[in-house]
């Protein structure tokens, strides 16, 4: 990603920083085409109501969600080998070690309830072997780079180019806290929290969505204390992308969800957080970078 600062900021400030290592960012790219392979497939085949995962689910709805959200990340991911520095790409890479280790760590919980496991058709049987296999190995890859990435030698950034205005900070600690918590929630208490969730899911379903609420929490609050725009463009795209897709999903498959119910009420206002924060923040961002290149 192009350097948006100011031409008048230091040298010194210019070049701090810690530098994005090309590990990190192939493993970025790595998974952002397995993810728009993978989450292409598991959202279509799901909007049509037909379950297909790495193991069977009471409802498509929750394994379309799935691959809604591998699939709204996807470009995001795209974009992190254009970053120069770490920190222009953490909030997006942060959570997604989140995602890798996570769902590998709740294939593994629910193994035996896996196609592997239970046996089924040759095509579910065959996803769930390259789905623990992949995952397994991602996951190892993303523990690796990260820790390798920390230890490259690196500076604090000094300048902000681009800091959050002060009306969004409680919004977006509202909205991170949110998605941390319910993800929290099922993921370490799926039987107790999966009852909260508007339609049927199973154990690993909901440990599942966990992952991905828990991560999309990490990013919201992670881009807060980060409160630099130009440092958040990955996470900035990713947050759009994954409430559209998400969106999808619930209208198609509508008539699994009990509108009626309080959860479907939060949930539905945790999505257009997702949407709002997204698009507010990259108009905010192109203002600034106006402003930037007038001055």
């Amino acid at each position: 990603m192009a350097n948006t600062s100011d031409a008048s900021t230091p040298a010194s400030a210019a070049a701090s920083g810690r530098p994005l290592t090309a590990g990190v960012a192939m493993l970025a790219t790595a998974v952002a085409v397995i993810s728009l392979l993978v989450g292409s497939v598991l959202m279509l085949v799901n909007l049509t109501g037909h379950v297909f995962g790495a193991w069977p689910s009471p409802d498509s709805l929750s394994q379309g969600l799935v691959g809604a959200a591998m699939l709204g990340t996807a470009p995001a991911l795209f974009t992190v080998n254009r970053a120069r520095l770490w920190q222009e790409a953490r909030t997006l890479l942060y959570p997604l070690a989140v995602v890798l280790i996570g769902l590998f760590a709740v294939s593994l919980l629910n193994a035996k309830g896996l196609y592997i496991a239970k046996g089924g058709s040759i095509v579910p049987v065959l996803f769930s072997l390259g789905w623990v296999f992949t995952l397994g190995l991602l996951a190892v890859a993303a523990v690796a780079l990260l820790a390798w990435q920390h230890l490259t030698p690196g500076t604090p950034l000094a300048v902000r180019a681009a800091p959050l205005p002060g009306w969004s900070k409680p919004l977006l600690a509202v909205l991170g806290s949110s998605w941390l918590g319910i993800g929290a929630g099922l993921l370490t208490r799926p039987g107790f929290w999966a009852a909260f969730v508007p339609w049927d899911t199973g154990r690993a379903d909901a440990q599942a969505l966990g992952v991905w609420a828990l991560a999309l929490g990490v990013g919201v609050l992670g881009s807060l204390a980060e409160d630099d725009l130009d440092r958040t463009r990955p996470a900035l795209l990713a947050l759009p992308g994954t409430g559209a897709a998400i969106t999808v999903v619930l209208a198609v498959r509508a008539t699994s969800v009990d509108w009626s119910s309080g959860p479907a009420l939060s949930l539905v206002c945790m999505v257009a957080g997702l949407l709002f924060a997204g698009a507010s923040g990259r108009v905010l961002l192109a203002r600034s970078s106006a402003v930037t290149r007038g001055t």
